[in-house]
């Protein structure tokens, strides 16, 4: 049974690089989930009002979407593997500027720089704005026909950093009964924080950094004009989508802290029972992937997902409203692995990082400019409406993701594996039919 298992988490296909990305990601969230939590009860402490964290919501959303972009675009050109190590690195210097300081000028400067300032719920996932190096990375080192596979892993492995995570914010209780007391409490969360990203960084030295280079004549920003017409469409959904995002997802830990009364600590283990729980159906996204079709899961998962925030924002009690979020996470967790895997099996190889970095922009964007006015509904409205507001937002998303994309169904399900792992001017040509005699070849469209 144990090998069975370990099997599951390593099978064959899976690279000693993927390996290692993978166990990074594990400390990446753990750190991350970790700072999700703490922060905005942090910010609370010292009087933050919800208006304020909407503020410091909006400026590091904008800021990390800015800072993905280039990323993506760099990495294409110039390896992969340094933003892997810089950014963590960053990441780390910053939460310790958070933790130790009560200077607004420069608690904002570090939340931001070390996108640490979004917020976070029990998904943890987030691994900042080297996550387009990082998915690129991983889908060029691994088989097409295994990427939903992996990417399921990633996720389960998030989710495991996320369940560590959580329930280590229950270190600023512990350090209350030990006599610090205030602001002062948190601090060695965001120290162990700044530990974390370390360890992040120094597993990703050993891995391989190949390098593409730019081409003679050629800026070294990688603009992915092959993927262009598939990325404006993805552009309108995920644009909409960051909406309700910025309306629910910065605001859920604050939300229960702030509605029920609830403490880092408490909070830390309801987000600790949700990732054991859902964090294998991870690794069942691909089964729901090949019986269902990745377009026709993505789509009404994503529904799913959204009516389980209706009885959550009307709960009257913390942990009724823990459950329905449960559910909620539930769905999520398969969702997102498929969304990831299917934007990076529609482009090519040589323009994933930058389609990776560019693919959340539109998301970035509306999910930093929707928690200001979110912040101000939470204040002076109603500290339910945003999460309604978010859970109708994202029914239409799912509507928008069958319209565009019903009709484009991934490589894998079309039997095109070898040309959707070739670059895209080769993978024009093994897609294109033969010549005919007398004539040239027909153009792919």
């Amino acid at each position: 049974m144990p090998q069975v298992f370990g099997r599951q988490l390593k099978p064959d296909w899976m690279s000693r690089d993927v390996a290692l990305l993978l166990t990074a990601r594990v400390t990446m969230s753990t750190g991350r989930a970790l700072a999700g939590v703490t922060l905005p009860v942090y910010l609370a402490t010292l009087g933050y009002s919800g208006a304020r964290l909407g503020l410091l919501f909006a400026l590091t959303s904008i800021f990390s979407g800015g800072v993905a972009v280039l990323v993506g675009l760099l990495s294409d050109r110039f390896g992969r593997k340094l933003f892997v190590i810089l950014i963590p690195a960053v990441t780390a210097l910053c939460a310790i500027i958070v933790g130790f300081t009560n200077v607004t000028v420069l608690l904002f400067a570090g939340a931001v720089v070390g996108t640490i300032g979004q917020g976070s719920g029990a998904g943890g996932s987030s691994v900042g704005p080297y996550s387009p190096a990082e998915t690129a990375l991983l889908t060029d080192r691994t088989p097409t026909q295994h990427r939903n596979s992996l990417f399921g892993r990633l996720a389960f492995f998030a989710a495991l950093g996320a369940l560590i995570g959580g329930p280590l914010a229950a270190i600023s209780d512990l350090a209350g009964r030990l006599g610090l007391h205030g602001a002062d409490a948190y601090r060695p969360a965001f120290a162990l924080t700044a530990v974390l990203c370390v360890l992040t960084a120094l597993l990703a030295m050993p891995i391989a950094n190949p390098r593409r280079g730019p081409r003679p004549g050629r800026s070294p920003f990688a603009w992915p004009k092959c993927s262009l017409p598939f990325l404006s469409r993805f552009w309108i959904a995920i644009g909409v989508n960051g909406i309700a995002l910025g309306f629910y997802s910065p605001f859920i830990t604050f939300w229960f802290h702030q509605r029920f009364g609830a403490s880092a600590g408490q909070i830390g283990i309801l987000y600790a029972i949700i990732n054991v729980i859902t964090m294998f159906s991870n690794l069942s996204a691909a089964s729901i992937a090949r019986k269902m079709g990745i377009v026709r899961a993505i789509a009404s998962i994503w529904v799913v997902q959204a009516l389980f925030m209706i009885p959550m924002a009307l709960s009257p009690v913390f942990w009724l409203a823990g459950v329905f979020y449960l559910f909620r996470q539930l769905a999520q967790r398969v969702q997102m692995p498929l969304r990831q895997s299917y934007v990076m099996g529609m482009v090519p190889s040589e323009e994933r990082g930058a389609v990776a970095g560019l693919s959340q922009l539109p998301a970035q964007i509306t999910s930093g400019l929707a928690p200001i006015p979110g912040g101000y509904i939470f204040d002076h409205v109603s500290m339910e409406l945003p999460t309604l507001l978010a859970a109708l937002i994202q029914c239409g998303v799912a509507g928008l993701m069958w319209l565009f994309f019903r009709h484009m169904p991934p490589p894998e399900e079309t039997g095109q594996l070898v040309a959707a792992s070739l670059p895209s001017d080769v993978a024009t040509n093994a897609l294109s039919p033969p010549p005919q005699p007398g004539g040239a070849a027909s153009e792919v469209s």
